[in-house]
């Protein structure tokens, strides 16, 4: 039998029954009777959405099936994606969105993509998984993430560029033969540059509050250390300053505690700093010295519409949400 346009106005039931007994007694999740929720459909068989021909014949190889619809089929409604969530405006983002599994009952997970493009920025929390399926014998080196130490040095995301090689997925076959490494509770962070870039955590010491922090933001590519001096007058700098940073930058703040005392900067060398003050060498301070990084200058501002129109050397910058999703 072939019809037009069908109008269900409560509920549509695709659903299995033995002989002899009443369809409306099969288990519903969306209920029944009264406690039905209108404008839902239940399938106890499967379900296939777009076009068939990109699916094996009499032999189904999901529950549910989705794929783009032909243009043969239909030329004139082409959907430009497959699967599409989107999240009402009038409410924040949350982990329970998207769910794939339950904790009652883990499900197995097997993804082979060409690219991924992450748009906005997200948090991942791997959660408890004891293992993982790395597909391609490269991506073995993503064991960085056993030890979150990727996400706390996300410079090294501007080696994202090896997305590229993520086409390599396309031999699916080495995932096939997938190699399992020990996979730990982690978190990856990426994402893109809004009004503020920060972070939220679970709060450390009050239950049921979270905590907010942002990044430092300053018209130079700065560094710094900091620390205190308890009866001594020289701020030792870090060794490798030697190569990383312009001294005539080189800035100290000085806050004194215990006593009153006026402290000065007497010298600045190479590996340390000399401080003096009414108490000579017996210096009671705590300290911070910051300085600009050697090399090309920072470029504050310019004339352009993307991070793409950087007038200067852009190959020593990573810029969330441009280098990480935009820059192949």
């Amino acid at each position: 039998m072939e019809v037009g346009d069908i109008h269900v106005g409560k509920q549509l039931s695709c659903v299995y029954t033995p002989q002899g007994l009443n369809p409306t007694t099969a288990i519903n999740p969306f209920g029944t009777g009264e406690k039905a929720v209108c404008g839902t459909g239940h399938f106890n068989g499967g379900v296939l959405v777009g076009s068939g021909k990109f699916f094996p014949p009499i032999h189904p190889t999901a529950s549910l099936m989705v794929t783009r619809s032909s243009p043969d089929e239909n030329p004139l409604a082409i959907a430009p994606s497959i699967l599409h969530v989107r999240n009402s405006p009038l409410t924040p983002p949350l982990p329970t969105d998207v769910l794939i599994g339950d904790v009652a009952g883990p499900v197995g997970l097997t993804c082979v993509l060409g690219e991924i493009m992450i748009t906005y920025g997200v948090e991942l929390d791997i959660g408890k998984l004891k293992k993982s399926v790395i597909g391609l014998k490269k991506n073995t080196g993503v064991k960085a993430d056993t030890g979150a130490k990727l996400s706390t040095g996300a410079e090294t995301q501007a080696g994202a560029e090896a997305r590229a090689g993520a086409k390599a997925y396309a031999g699916a076959a080495a995932i096939a033969g997938g190699t399992k490494t020990p996979f730990t509770l982690g978190k990856i962070f990426t994402g893109r540059a809004l009004g503020n870039k920060g972070f939220d955590i679970p709060h450390p010491t009050k239950e049921n509050y979270r905590l907010r922090h942002v990044c430092v933001e300053g018209p130079e590519n700065a560094v710094y250390i900091r620390g205190k001096l308890n009866g001594e007058n020289t701020i030792k700098l870090p060794e490798y300053w030697k190569g990383l940073i312009n001294y005539d930058t080189i800035s100290v703040n000085l806050t004194p505690f215990g006593r009153k005392d006026s402290l000065y900067v007497k010298d600045i060398q190479q590996d340390r700093i000399i401080i003096s003050g009414d108490h000579l060498t017996d210096v009671k301070c705590f300290y911070q010295v910051w300085a600009d990084r050697s090399g090309e200058p920072l470029i504050i501002e310019y004339e352009g519409q993307s991070p793409a129109e950087y007038p200067g050397d852009s190959s020593s910058y990573s810029i969330a949400g441009y280098d990480y999703d935009v820059r192949s």
